[in-house]
């Protein structure tokens, strides 16, 4: 198997997880900073890896299929160190719409693409605009909720954990509303599956 520089971009992503959670339990007053560049190197190897195969025409299979579990793992690991160092049931809400979101459409995208109708369910625009609220809200929040940072920390006059905050609420709401986009999407073809099924077991 041939790796790509978009899926050695990738792998980078991955490798720079357990990066992110070392640096975000350091015991020093700059690593609420770097926990955040951590993050925010990562989202640009996210759109950079994307950018540069379709670019460059570098797509490959083990690729299409990295690349979404890099995303999810960063932002599943995101989540649960800024719920650990803001435990709220506010803040732990949100965590749990967007991972179990993801949970749902990533069982739903394999189900459809079993019976050939993964295009059916497709990224749309929404889910892009969830993600850059998604990427926001969490660069804020890391950098707002290590355990060396102050919540009230103004940064160049931003309020960073209230703009976080709010914007991890907007982006879980963006994100029920792109999930129930892809389940009616995908709802014709759950309903045929099921008819065929009853079908099927009426002959029987």
């Amino acid at each position: 198997m041939k790796l790509t520089i978009p899926t050695w971009l990738t792998l980078l992503r991955i490798l720079m997880i357990p990066v992110l959670v070392v640096v975000f339990y350091l015991p020093y007053p700059w690593t609420n900073f770097a926990s955040a560049a951590i993050f925010g190197v990562a989202a640009i190897t996210d759109w950079l890896d994307g950018w540069v195969a379709r670019r460059y025409q570098l797509h490959s299979a083990f690729g299409a299929f990295l690349d979404p579990v890099a995303d999810k793992l960063m932002v599943a690991v995101a989540l649960f160190l800024i719920v650990q160092g803001h435990p709220t049931a506010w803040m732990a809400f949100w965590a749990a719409v967007i991972v179990g979101r993801e949970i749902a459409v990533s069982a739903l995208r394999e189900w459809m693409a079993e019976i050939g109708q993964r295009a059916k369910v497709r990224v749309a625009v929404i889910g892009k605009v969830k993600t850059t609220a998604q990427m926001v809200a969490l660069l804020c929040l890391l950098y707002s909720v290590s355990p060396n940072a102050a919540i009230g920390d103004i940064w160049m006059g931003v309020p960073v954990f209230h703009v976080g905050d709010w914007t991890l609420a907007i982006a879980a709401l963006l994100t029920l509303w792109s999930g129930i986009q892809y389940l009616h999407a995908a709802w014709p073809s759950l309903r045929a599956d099921e008819m065929a099924a009853r079908a099927q077991a009426k002959k029987k």
